[in-house]
């Protein structure tokens, strides 16, 4: 697990940072701001849910360290939610038939493979009860 991607697992969390400065707020977090330079960001945990602002069906393998299913791929969602001050790319864990921009999403633990009997935890985002924002 990347400590400057995901903050904590129970419950998952992703991690950012803000700078002191400007107030702009990265993922994944990072030392120094992009916006003025400087080296005054500070972690922080970004919020849990957010706006599905565009997505996509990947209809390609990623690269290792990928590991598709014993089935074979299969094309999943990714996209982009909105979570106020920053804008993250996450796989999504939904149908793409009921994917619609601006649809409420919650973050969610992903498995992305098991390496040595161990989990390897990664993030997605999937639709928060509710619906529409």
């Amino acid at each position: 697990m990347d400590a400057n991607v995901i903050a904590s697992l129970d419950p998952i969390r992703l991690a950012g940072a803000r700078c002191a400065e400007c107030g702009t707020t990265t993922f994944p977090a990072q030392a120094d701001c992009p916006r003025c330079a400087r080296r005054t960001m500070n972690r922080i945990e970004l919020p849990t849910e957010g706006v599905l602002w565009t997505w996509t069906t990947q209809t390609f393998q990623p690269k290792a360290p990928y590991a598709a299913p014993s089935t074979g791929f299969e094309p999943f969602p990714v996209g982009y939610v909105d979570l106020g001050d920053v804008i993250v790319e996450a796989r999504l864990e939904a149908d793409p038939e009921a994917l619609r921009v601006g649809t409420r999403m919650r973050l969610v633990p992903l498995t992305l493979l098991v390496d040595g009997g161990q989990p390897v935890i990664g993030y997605a985002f999937a639709p928060a009860t509710g619906g529409s924002a």
